[in-house]
């Protein structure tokens, strides 16, 4: 593959999911690059190779870009939330459905723990009794088999 080729093949994958001039900033970069190294005194067709297939290459590159737009993103929304001040607890975790029925509801802090204490009670009880259930079965289901025997 010839670089004007790799160039192409990258310009084409890039313009699938972004935008001009972040695509035209990438081809040049490569461009660049495999110029330096030509002036380094590798062969062009090495240093294509070296690169791989332009597709996975911009593959990486959309994926580098979006995760520092997500970054960019979460930091901003962080750095804008601790800058507002919440007068109600109402609107900082009234996110959800289940979240607005507790709080709405007038359960609040309160009612969370006490649901999570029965939670945690049935989880307790539930575990201790799918632990017994197969020993008490067993042993109902052996004593029927003896009284069985017996009354033959």
């Amino acid at each position: 593959m010839t670089r004007d080729e790799f160039l192409r093949q990258l310009k084409e994958a890039l313009e699938n999911d972004l935008q001009g001039q972040i695509v035209q900033d990438n081809v040049n970069y490569y461009n660049q690059y495999i110029s330096e190294e030509v002036r380094k005194g590798m062969l062009e067709q090495d240093i294509i190779d070296s690169l791989g297939d332009p597709w996975i290459l911009a593959k990486t590159v959309i994926d580098s870009v979006s995760d520092t737009k997500y970054a960019e993103h979460i930091y901003e929304a962080e750095e804008s939330q601790s800058k507002q001040k919440f007068t109600s607890k109402k609107a900082f975790i009234a996110d959800t459905w289940w979240k607005r029925w507790l709080v709405y509801g007038g359960i609040g802090l309160l009612g969370l723990v006490i649901l999570g204490i029965l939670f945690f009670v049935i989880a307790v009880v539930g575990g201790i009794l799918a632990g017994l259930l197969p020993v008490i079965l067993g042993g109902v289901i052996l004593i029927k088999v003896v009284q069985f025997w017996n009354k033959r």
